[in-house]
């Protein structure tokens, strides 16, 4: 999810001006909601706390408009928070979410406030027409003339706001609001046609051949494919089928976003972006594969930047490109190399996620190097913060050449990875090879620090000879995810790791001393960072190659296969 935008003056101008037009007397169509919200967050809201992005808002009988961070501004006023309350579907819930509505429109409703950039905007406006049902039952004719008129100003706005959203989510989101307005709204009919035809330019401009997006944020990219896979369903309920070019754009995002998935069904922590919603990811890529009615096709090995190695239970997915200094400076990562595992239902190795949520320390912090799964050189991330404004540091000067060759053979999936973030700092190169067992139970790692030519070896000296000839320090980090049980074993030269189904998987490291170090796992949806660990290889370069192989292993009595059953209670509400 993106950061908020601020409200432009002709966006504040257009929502006050188009208030006062013609309302519509009735909806036509009363589109399902797509989204799958959650009980357990229906129910802390009925308690009396809203938790958005991270941060805890209290009420007593009311939706607390009033957030800190602009990202939980933006879901406030874009009321996501509806298909939770749906979720519990009692009248308790229903009545929060009518009064939610009353009071926004109270506050908000005739252009006022921080809600009204296009983005936001067609947020709002479809959460309000899947949900028309429930915010209308009950209700006297004033309270429904007054909601139809406030579909009709949202739905007005867009028409002349859409196409001037930021790029990217926000204007996809935009065009999607309007073209959900035009087929649920009495009069908009005419619309219909030059609004997809609209949404569908929109998307095939900003999404790559690859299916990929400028920000490399797969939880993004997820957002789009929902939007589109929600569009085109919508168009096919009204005898509209979706015409080829959409087809197309969902078939390149679909191949992507299974590139980017693990085994266990959540979307690679990359670049500001979490695990995704792995209900709404399977509902869409149900809802793509039925339309395209051609069968699913074989997940590709790369799309949007990240390489995907997988066999047996296991899935290795690695950033593998430069992070996307201009698309996204504010918010990329500097993770090149970085990768994850998971085996089957449980993530082993992960990114320390996004801390956007918990502020500006905790979002620089998470930027850097050192929070992801790769080699960092001591002091140093492979690409630069610079910035005089800590709030909004931007990354610049990264790896200028990242390379990725893929190395299949019969008995294994393999890619050989390298970038030159370190070749300006430190006269060094970082390559890394990754070899996953044709069984899924064996990822073998070869990380090396390269100095090559003549000014990097002159750049590598110079660095070198500041350490007085000690080495030039650098760390292996490998986060584990929180739900593991890691120990150090075999006078601390492996690590054993014991997954919630039972499976257990050692560490190795060519005999060199490991330790286990705190470390924390970041989302979105939680008030603090969750405690967990990492195993920390620290090492020194002291020649022109520095190399370490290691290995991730099953223990040899872990069984091929184990009938995982642990799983948390849904219905269960969770401490915040």
């Amino acid at each position: 999810m993106t950061g908020t935008q601020q409200v432009s003056f002709m966006d504040r101008l257009a929502a006050r001006l188009l208030a006062r037009g013609q309302p519509v007397t009735a909806l036509v169509a009363h589109p399902q909601p797509r989204g799958t919200g959650q009980f357990a967050r229906g129910k802390q809201m009925l308690a009396g706390n809203f938790l958005m992005a991270g941060e805890l808002l209290k009420h007593d009988g009311a939706v607390p408009f009033q957030a800190v961070s602009g990202v939980a501004i933006d879901a406030l006023n874009g009321f996501d928070w509806l298909d939770d309350l749906a979720a519990v579907g009692d009248q308790n819930a229903r009545r929060l979410a009518q009064s939610g509505l009353a009071d926004w429109l109270a506050r908000y409703g005739r252009g006022q406030g921080p809600g009204w950039t296009a983005g936001v905007a067609g947020r709002r406006l479809m959460n309000w027409l899947t949900h028309a049902i429930m915010l209308m039952q009950g209700q006297d004719k004033v309270f429904q003339d007054r909601f139809l008129r406030a579909l009709s100003h949202h739905a007005t706005f867009l028409a002349r706001r859409a196409g001037r959203a930021a790029p990217g989510l926000p204007r996809i989101t935009a065009h999607a609001g309007l073209l959900f307005a035009a087929l649920s709204l009495e009069g908009w009919e005419r619309r219909i046609d030059p609004t997809a035809r609209a949404l569908v330019a929109d998307c095939d401009r900003q999404i790559g051949a690859d299916g990929g997006i400028a920000t490399r944020s797969p939880e993004d990219l997820l957002q789009i494919f929902v939007l589109l896979s929600w569009a085109a369903q919508a168009l096919d309920e009204q005898g509209r089928a979706a015409d080829g070019r959409m087809l197309g754009v969902l078939a390149r995002v679909a191949g992507a976003l299974r590139v980017l998935r693990h085994a266990d069904g959540g979307l690679a922590r990359f670049h500001g972006g979490g695990r995704g919603n792995e209900a709404d990811l399977m509902a869409a890529l149900a809802v793509h594969d039925a339309l395209s009615a051609q069968p699913p096709k074989g997940t590709a090995g790369q799309a949007m930047g990240f390489a995907r190695l997988s066999a047996g239970r296991s899935t290795v997915i690695i950033d593998a490109a430069a992070p996307p200094v201009a698309a996204a400076a504010s918010r990329a990562h500097a993770s090149t190399l970085a990768f994850e595992l998971t085996s089957n239902r449980r993530p082993v190795i992960v990114s320390c996620g996004d801390g956007t949520s918990l502020g500006v320390d905790w979002q620089r912090a998470s930027r850097a190097s050192a929070s992801h799964s790769t080699l960092s050189i001591d002091g140093y991330s492979s690409a630069r913060f610079t910035g005089t404004d800590r709030n909004r540091l931007k990354l610049t000067d990264g790896p200028r050449t990242v390379g990725c060759e893929f190395r299949h053979t019969s008995y294994s999936r393999a890619v050989a990875l390298s970038h030159d973030g370190y070749l300006d700092t430190h006269g060094l190169e970082h390559t890394r090879f990754l070899d996953l067992s044709a069984d899924g139970r064996v990822l073998s790692g070869e990380d090396m620090l390269l100095s090559g030519g003549r000014a990097a070896r002159k750049r590598f000296d110079d660095v070198l000879a500041r350490t007085r000839g000690a080495g030039i320090v650098y760390s292996l980090r490998f986060h584990l995810h929180p739900e593991v049980d890691a120990s150090v074993d075999m006078n601390g030269t492996a690590v054993s790791i014991v997954l919630r189904s039972g499976e257990i998987w050692v560490f190795r490291a060519d005999g060199h001393a490991l330790t286990l170090a705190p470390s924390v796992y970041l989302e979105k949806a939680r008030l603090n960072p969750r405690a967990s660990y990492q195993i920390v290889l620290s090492l020194r370069a002291q020649d022109y190659t520095s190399q370490v192989n290691w290995v991730l292993a099953k223990a040899q009595d872990t069984p091929i296969a184990l009938r995982d059953t642990a799983q948390e209670n849904p219905l269960a509400v969770p401490d915040l």
